[in-house]
């Protein structure tokens, strides 16, 4: 059974790698992003979930982790030039001003301060819960955002950062997603994955046997804190230019819509939630624009795309009221029962 599954799995990462190739040379620029972002909020939907789901914890700071890895990552591939272009109001500080560094290594470093954030907030804010946690983790992604818009010399201020070296493809958004999800299947099946849902269950209970609940949250915080400096890397060298109000608290609202529609607790939920969502809120650009059916001409509403996406989302919240996965996650004997229309078997042997 385990070598049929690997096997499977295995075919499945084969066929991966080969739409990837084909899309990268066949698919428009167009397309392209909207699938770099479809990964791209994969990564970010499973590091909030790691957070707000598996451990339970109501955090509300992720917009602030990904600036932070937003920013490290793309001071770190500048050019030499790009920074003298985009520091011309007062000059970056003296140690930036000739560092140059590869996309790999600059991406691990922005996770790994990230994480180091997320760790120096975790630390004071994890001693709370439910909705102070919630307030207090929305205040530290203000405060980022505050520190990077007054920060001239590092950030630019709230001018930016433009001519950012768009290394992210769909090599770099789609291998780091396969990771994260990779890492996230270890984590959860390991006994901190155990212990991290044994708080989220309940912390009393937890605590009683044995559970160290401020080290697991600690642990559980940072982590998600390292992935969405991953993401936010990824995303700032995909969209060329970054800037302190792209951090602001929609951001965080829309990874959390990802994760709330796809399953709190499900990694294939969030997988699959951040693609339809991605996906969906491209397709429904139309909406804005003026439609002429030949006989009536009915005029575009700017926004309307998004009234009618919100509609869409409340319907399926209403009938799938634990999100489209719940907590359930894929699996081969599932997909073939399924596709073989075959029924489960009862305890006793029989359908």
């Amino acid at each position: 059974m385990k070598k049929r599954n690997y096997f499977l799995t295995s075919i499945s990462l084969i066929l991966l790698i080969v739409f990837i190739y084909y899309a990268d040379k066949n698919f428009d620029a167009y397309i392209v992003r909207i699938l770099n972002l479809c990964a791209i909020y994969t990564v970010l939907g499973l590091s909030m979930n790691l957070i707000n789901g598996f451990t339970g914890l109501f955090s509300l700071g992720h917009a602030g982790f990904m600036a932070v890895g937003a920013y490290v990552t793309a001071i770190l591939t500048l050019s030499v030039n790009a920074k003298i272009q985009n520091f011309f109001l007062k000059p970056i500080a003296a140690p930036l001003s000739n560092v140059v560094w590869p996309f790999f290594p600059s991406l691990l470093l922005g996770g790994a301060l990230t994480a180091m954030v997320g760790f120096l907030i975790g630390a004071p804010a994890l001693r709370l819960k439910g909705d102070y946690l919630a307030i207090a983790t929305l205040g530290f992604a203000e405060i980022i955002r505050v520190i990077f818009t007054n920060t001239q010399t590092i950030t630019n201020g709230a001018l930016g950062l433009k001519g950012i070296p768009a290394y992210t493809n769909l090599w770099w958004s789609f291998g780091t997603a396969v990771f994260t999800i990779f890492i996230m299947i270890l984590l959860i099946n390991s006994s901190y994955g155990r212990a991290f849902k044994a708080i989220r269950e309940d912390e009393i209970a937890a605590e009683s046997m044995g559970v160290d609940l401020f080290k697991h949250k600690v642990l559980a915080f940072t982590i998600g804190a390292f992935f969405a400096g991953i993401g936010g890397g990824l995303l700032g060298n995909l969209l060329g230019t970054i800037d302190p109000l792209m951090f602001r608290f929609t951001l965080t609202f829309n990874i959390l819509l990802i994760i709330v529609l796809g399953g709190i607790g499900s990694i294939t939920g969030t997988v699959i939630s951040a693609f339809v969502v991605t996906i969906s809120q491209e397709a429904l650009r139309f909406l804005d624009q003026s439609m002429d059916f030949g006989f009536i001409v009915i005029p575009g509403v700017a926004g309307m795309r998004m009234v009618v996406f919100s509609i869409l989302l409340m319907l399926v919240v209403l009938f799938y009221r634990h999100g489209l996965m719940g907590t359930n996650e894929f699996s081969w004997d599932k997909f073939l029962n399924f596709i073989s229309f075959k029924k489960p078997l009862l305890k006793g042997g029989k359908e």
